[in-house]
């Protein structure tokens, strides 16, 4: 392994670093989106337990804020309760904003090392094959130690960027997916407890109802 790390020339330095850094990033935001981490799963209804009952005192509020994004949210819609709907929304839509770009830290960055690190293999390829060329110029075509020494080169940065950038692209797409679902569900956690904030809502009027009027 580390002599095909020292073949790939300088280039592989960069790339490994792109690769660590990869790792790091997916194992903490694997620790970090975890479901029950960041939408515990019965906080919506408890929430809306407390907004019914009127069991709501800053140390509660206080207390949701640190429990979660979910709660961090319930707990933006509930400050400003008194409010008209239109402006809880405003207020919701606001701290949604905010906790969607945390819950996208390091996404950039790893997006980024996924478009970064097969360039850095070209980069690689194109310094072995001059490499080569250049073996060539100054003994011939008869060496072949120089031309397998800049082919090696070029043949093992390819490999190895493509390594790193593969994964990290389906992390990076696999993580933006799970963002958008937890957003969602925000959402849909949110708009239920406007609903509890607001009361019960009128029911429409059924079909015998509209032919009797």
């Amino acid at each position: 392994m580390w002599e095909l790390f020292k073949a790939g020339g300088w280039v592989m330095w960069p790339i490994l670093g792109c690769a660590v850094l990869a790792v790091g990033i997916i194992l903490e935001r694997f620790w970090t989106l975890r479901r029950g981490s960041a939408i515990p799963p019965s906080l919506g209804q408890e929430v809306r337990d407390w907004a019914a009952s009127n069991r709501l005192d800053p140390a509660h509020l206080e207390a949701l804020k640190q429990n979660s994004p979910l709660g961090e949210l319930l707990a933006a819609a509930l400050e400003v309760r008194h409010r008209p709907r239109e402006q809880i929304k405003e207020r919701v839509e606001d701290i949604g904003r905010h906790i969607a770009h945390e819950l996208e830290r390091f996404l950039n960055t790893l997006g980024t090392i996924a478009g970064v690190a097969p360039l850095l293999g070209l980069l690689g390829t194109v310094f072995g094959m001059i490499r080569m060329f250049l073996g060539i110029l100054k003994s011939g075509v008869g060496d072949a130690s120089r031309l397998a020494g800049g082919i090696g080169e070029a043949l093992v940065t390819t490999a190895a960027g493509l390594c790193v950038a593969i994964p990290a692209l389906m992390f990076y797409r696999y993580f933006r997916g799970r963002v958008a679902e937890y957003v969602i569900d925000m959402e849909k956690q949110a708009i239920a407890l406007l609903d509890t904030l607001e009361g019960e809502t009128p029911k429409a009027p059924t079909a015998r109802g509209r032919r009797r009027s």
